[in-house]
Order: C-alpha cells, then structure tokens, then sequence
C-alpha cells in the first residue's frame, strides 16, 4: 500500500466524551499535534508522514484546518482539502489521481484530503469554521473519497449484483452502508459514483464511493463575495443551529 495513501474517512463513529472546540487554521507549529493525532487514528500506511503534512499546510494554508479543545489546547480534528476541477470524477480512478490533479484556472470545487478526528465536536467546530470561509471565497462543492465498509460482507451473500447497488441501497431514507451513513448525516448527500481500485481497503474491495456536500447558501455567492468576511461570519454562526 501507497504510503502516502490518506484519504477523508474516519473509522465508524463511536461514543467518545465531549470537549468544547475551536477551530483555526493550521501552521507548522501544529505538526507534532497533527502527527499525535495521525498515529492514534490511523495506521502505519494509511497515516500522512510529517513532510507530507507539512506540504498540504505549504500548499493551500487557508485550507488546513484544525479544531482545538478549549480547555487543554489539545488537537481534536484536523481537516485538509484542495482546489480540483468541477468534473473531475470523470477523469480519475484513484484518491492519488484526485491529490495530484492539476489545479483548475477557475473552479468552484474543493476535495477533501484528509479528515482524521478524535471528537465529533472538532468535527462540527470544523465545518462551522469554515463554512463563512467558503462562502466568501465562492467555494459551493466539497467532494471526497469514502470507503464502504460493509461492502465485502454484502459481496459475499448477492455475488452477481452490480457494486452499485449496494453503494445506493438505503434504509429508511438513509445508506445502508454505515460510513456513507455518517456523512449523509454531515452533509455529504450525493452519490457521485463508485470507483473500483480507489485505495486499498479490504472491507470495501478496494472501492471508493465519490461523495458530494454542498456549502449551504453558496447559490448566492454575488452576495457573500460583496459582505465583509466578519458579515458573513456572524450570518452562518446565527444560522448554524438552524441548517
């Protein structure tokens, strides 16, 4: 397996205790958190290396961001993403493919590296974060990478179905899939597609399902780009409760 291999899909959500966070964006003075938090929550080949971390922060800074406790400082979630074109699902096949595209002259498109989180509070204090953020900067598509984790034990009882049957199959309006299940419920609500060979990962045959989330509000991206960022900050923190 690919070393550099680290894509946006923390392992199936489990009861963890709750610390109030604050989001920021991340320097070089983050790394020895990020690679505590690497180390606890993936393994040796699918975690990122400090150089590669250090160039993700190098490469696209106000994307690299990072939610803190409040009370200790200690790094609770790490989000990094970048630039890609608006179609750029129909011209690659793995999460390599999608890290190294060629940035776009002009996209509306973010792709979600890496998610890696030890709270679901830093999870959403991240999405808050950077919600205004994106909506200023006319960013309306976050697309990633998702394993699905439960397709090998579906293989196994209906061999001759298409895989894409189960990447869509729901269950009371929700996937069956349990980790496309968890960013349903964070906004990720479009199956793209399914690419075979995406990343190694046993328990999804390797299969990758390419998820979409839309920025809530971006379709008035005239108004967000004439507001001052404090505007559009105190807008999103007033409706966030609401959306």
């Amino acid at each position: 397996m690919d070393h550099s291999l680290h894509f946006l899909a923390p392992p199936a959500a489990r009861p963890v205790e709750t610390e109030p966070a604050r989001a920021r964006l991340l320097g070089r003075r983050d790394l020895p958190a990020l690679m505590e938090l690497e180390r606890e929550k993936w393994t040796d080949v699918q975690a990122a290396s400090e150089d590669q971390l250090r160039e993700r922060i190098d490469a696209h800074p106000e994307l690299a961001i990072g939610a803190f406790c409040t009370r200790t400082g200690r790094l609770l979630a790490s989000l990094f993403m970048r630039p890609i074109a608006d179609d750029f699902y129909r011209h690659v096949q793995t999460w390599d493919d999608c890290v190294s595209a060629p940035l776009p002259d002009q996209s509306s498109t973010l792709f979600g590296i890496s998610l890696s989180s030890r709270n679901c509070e830093g999870v959403t204090a991240l999405l808050n974060y950077f919600w205004p953020i994106a909506l200023k900067r006319g960013w309306r598509h976050i697309y990633l990478g998702s394993p699905v984790p439960g397709l090998r034990d579906w293989r196994e009882t209906h061999p001759e179905r298409p895989i894409d049957d189960y990447v869509h199959a729901t269950r009371r309006g929700m996937p069956l899939d349990p980790q496309l299940r968890y960013y349903r419920s964070r906004g990720f609500t479009k199956i793209v597609c399914a690419k075979p060979r995406y990343f190694p990962h046993e328990r999804s045959l390797d299969y990758g399902a390419i998820l979409r989330g839309t920025v809530p509000l971006s379709t008035l991206a005239p108004l967000w780009a004439a507001l001052p960022e404090s505007c559009v900050r105190r807008v999103t923190r007033a409706l966030s409760s609401l959306l």
